[in-house]
C-alpha cells in the first residue's frame, strides 16, 4: 500500500512525471514532420497517403479516450500510464520495422499499424497521468495537474519538430523509430519507481451518462480548439500566399505563449475557478484570431498568434478542472477520457471543414472561423459556470 506523501513531495513527484510525460511524448512529436517525407520520398507514394500516416494516430486517439478513462478509473492512473509508454513501445518498434527493404505498399501498411497503435498509447498516456497525478496531489489541484500535462505535451511538440527531422537525417526513419523505442523504454522505467495512487471505489455509469454531465465544459474546449486547429494548419499557407517572412513562426509564438502561461499560471484555475479562468482565456483567444484575421503585416499577425496561444493554454485545464467537478471521484478519468474527445474532435474535424472555406474565400478566413468559436466558447464556459451554482443550490 503506497505511503501518504506531504502535499510538496506529491508536487515534486507529479512535476518528474511530467518530465517523464515530455521526454515519451517526444515520440509523437519528433514523428510528425518525418512521416509525409519518408511515405513521398522513400516510399514513392502521394501526399494525400502521407496525411493519412501523420493522422491517423489523431483518430485512433479519440476513439480510445473512453476506454482509457475506464482503465483509469479501473485500474488506476498509474497502471493506465504505464500501460500506454508500452504501447509507445511496441508502436515505435513497429514504424521502425517499415523501414526494412520491401514492397512500398506493404511498408505503408506497416508504418499504418504503428501509426495507429501509437494513438491509442497518446490516449492511455495523458488519461492516465492526469489520473495519477490527480491522485497524487489530490482533487483540488486537479487544475494544476492537467496545466503540467499539457505543457509537458505541448513542450514536447515545441520541440520535437526540429531535434526528429535532425535525427531523420541523420540516422534514417529507422534510427529515429529506434530512437523513440527508446525513450518510450526510458519514460516507462523511471515512471515504475513511482508510488500508485489507488483508484477509487465506486459504481461505474456509462459513457454517455457521464458526458452528458460534462457536455458544456467539455463544448467550451472543443470551440477553443477550433482555433489551434486552423492556426496550425492555415497560417503558414496565409502567409506564403500574402508575400509576407516567417510563414513558419505562428506555432512558434503559438507554442511560446501556451507553455509561458502554463508554467507561469497552472495553478490560476486552482486558485479562481475554472470557468471565470476559461471564460477570460477564450476572450484573449478570439482577440488573437481577429487579429491574424485582419493583420495588415506580418508582424501582427504572429502577436495574434502569440495571443492565441496565451488564450488557448488555459482553457484545457480550466474547464477540465470544471469537468472532474461533476463527476463523482471514482469516474474522473472518465470524465477526463470523455471531455478530451471533445478536443481531439475539434483538432480533427476543424482542417477539412474551414479548408473547403479557405479555398473559396482565402486563407485569412479561416481565422474569423476561429475567433467566432471561441466568442462562442466563453458563453459555453459562462452556461458552464451557470448550471454549477445551479446544481450547487
Amino acid at each position: 500500500m503506497p505511503i501518504a506523501a506531504s502535499p510538496a513531495a506529491a508536487q515534486r513527484r507529479v512535476i518528474v512525471l511530467t518530465g517523464i510525460l515530455f521526454v515519451s511524448y517526444l515520440t509523437v512529436a519528433m514523428a510528425l514532420p518525418t512521416v509525409p517525407i519518408e511515405v513521398h520520398d522513400r516510399l514513392g507514394l502521394d501526399n494525400a497517403l502521407g496525411g493519412l500516416a501523420v493522422g491517423l494516430p489523431f483518430l485512433t486517439t479519440l476513439l480510445t479516450r473512453a476506454q482509457a478513462g475506464r482503465l483509469a478509473d479501473e485500474r488506476g492512473g498509474r497502471r493506465c500510464m504505464l500501460r500506454g509508454l508500452g504501447v509507445y513501445t511496441v508502436a515505435s518498434a513497429i514504424c521502425m520495422a517499415a523501414a526494412v527493404p520491401a514492397a512500398p505498399h506493404l511498408r505503408f501498411a506497416v508504418l499504418l499499424a504503428g501509426r495507429a497503435l501509437l494513438g491509442v498509447g497518446e490516449s492511455q498516456v495523458a488519461v492516465g497521468m492526469i489520473g495519477w497525478g490527480i491522485g497524487l496531489m489530490g482533487h483540488a489541484r486537479s487544475g494544476k495537474v492537467i496545466a503540467l500535462v499539457g505543457a509537458g505535451m505541448y513542450g514536447a511538440l515545441a520541440v520535437g519538430g526540429p531535434l526528429g527531422l535532425a535525427l531523420f537525417r541523420a540516422l534514417g526513419f529507422a534510427g529515429l523509430m529506434a530512437t523513440c523505442t527508446l525513450l518510450s523504454v526510458l519514460g516507462a522505467a523511471i515512471a515504475f519507481r513511482f508510488p500508485d495512487a489507488p483508484p477509487t471505489p465506486g459504481q461505474r455509469q456509462p459513457l454517455w451518462r457521464v458526458v452528458r454531465r460534462i457536455a458544456l465544459p467539455g463544448a467550451a474546449v472543443g470551440l477553443q480548439g477550433i482555433g489551434f486547429a486552423a492556426l496550425g494548419a492555415f497560417m503558414s499557407l496565409d502567409f506564403l500566399s500574402k508575400g509576407w517572412p516567417g510563414a513558419g513562426l505562428g506555432l512558434t509564438c503559438f507554442g511560446i505563449g501556451f507553455v509561458l502561461m502554463r508554467l507561469a499560471f497552472g495553478d490560476l484555475p486552482d486558485r479562481v475557478g475554472g470557468t471565470a479562468v476559461a471564460a477570460g482565456s477564450l476572450l484573449v483567444e478570439a482577440t488573437g484570431q481577429y487579429l491574424i484575421w485582419l493583420a495588415p503585416e506580418a508582424w501582427v499577425a504572429l502577436l495574434g498568434a502569440l495571443l492565441t496561444g496565451l488564450g488557448c493554454s488555459m482553457v484545457f485545464p480550466s474547464m477540465g478542472k470544471e469537468a472532474i467537478r461533476r463527476v463523482e471521484p471514482h469516474l474522473r478519468g472518465t470524465a477526463i477520457g470523455g471531455f478530451a474527445a471533445f478536443q481531439d474532435l475539434a483538432y480533427g474535424a476543424t482542417g477539412p471543414v474551414v479548408g473547403l472555406l479557405a479555398d473559396r474565400t482565402g486563407y485569412a478566413s479561416v481565422f474569423l472561423i476561429g475567433g467566432i468559436a471561441a466568442t462562442l466558447g466563453i458563453g459555453a464556459a459562462l452556461l458552464a459556470h451557470r448550471g454549477a451554482r445551479g446544481a450547487a443550490g
